[in-house]
């Protein structure tokens, strides 16, 4: 028999005893194979990953921008300014122990500004009012390889939140029978320590909550945390899932 690390492919998320146990039934015996697993790796097969859902927060607005660019307000043609962030969801159907890429899912992103501000709404707490305003709003169509692509900049940050990305997939939003998986998107924190001294965030004087102390991220947000590298144009990252439906 080949050796575990050997069969088990890295790719994004944490592993679980349930996966696992999918692909090596004969180990379903073992009580200490999921937790030695879970932490020996921290990856699972490629587009397989099954991470959990949360919660949609109070600023989800469906504008139904089908765009990949997302940092233009469409009101005027401005561009949010930010560090250019290319973000790419890798989406995968999880059904008879099978995973396969999940084309035609609709793949809602939102977020807030350098500022720590949402288009769409009011906030008087926080000062602002962007009812009229849809910048760094918008959705992309899965192709047939399971994939979306966006362009946005790396959030800002406000009271109370880690920094932070909303996503929303949907199979059929038209219908109630639709699936639909809504959770959010993390960074490291040596990573946000490293831009939030950049000239476009130097303005938001708000103190920023990191992961460890904000309650949403601890129900999981270590699941949910972008691996982020560098490139020409700023910062990149892809984040793969899979949905059981």
């Amino acid at each position: 028999m080949k050796p575990l690390d050997r069969i088990l492919r890295p790719a994004a998320g944490n592993i679980s005893r349930r996966e696992v146990l999918r692909v090596f039934p004969a180990l379903a015996g073992l009580p200490w194979v999921g937790n030695w697993l879970t932490r020996r790796w921290h990856h699972a097969w490629p587009g397989c990953v099954v991470v959990p859902q949360q919660t949609e927060g109070p600023y989800f607005a469906d504008v139904k921008l089908n765009r990949s660019d997302i940092r233009t307000e469409p009101s005027d043609g401005s561009v949010c300014a930010g560090i250019p962030l290319r973000l790419e969801f890798n989406v995968s159907h999880i059904a008879s122990s099978q995973c396969s890429p999940l084309p035609g899912a609709i793949v809602d992103i939102w977020q807030c500004d350098a500022h720590g501000r949402y288009s769409a709404f009011r906030d008087r707490r926080a000062g602002f009012d962007l009812r009229k305003q849809e910048f760094l709003r918008g959705y992309q169509i899965t192709d047939q390889s399971g994939t979306a692509r966006f362009v946005t900049i790396f959030p800002g940050w406000y009271r109370g939140r880690a920094v932070h990305i909303h996503f929303k997939i949907r199979t059929d939003p038209e219908q109630n029978s639709g699936y639909e998986f809504t959770s959010q998107l993390y960074f490291e924190e040596s990573l946000i320590e490293s831009l939030e001294s950049h000239d476009e965030y130097e303005g938001n004087t708000t103190r920023r909550t990191d992961n460890a102390r904000d309650r949403i991220f601890q129900r999981g947000g270590d699941l949910l945390t972008l691996s982020v590298s560098e490139d020409d144009e700023g910062w990149s990252a892809s984040f793969a899932i899979g949905l059981e439906f």
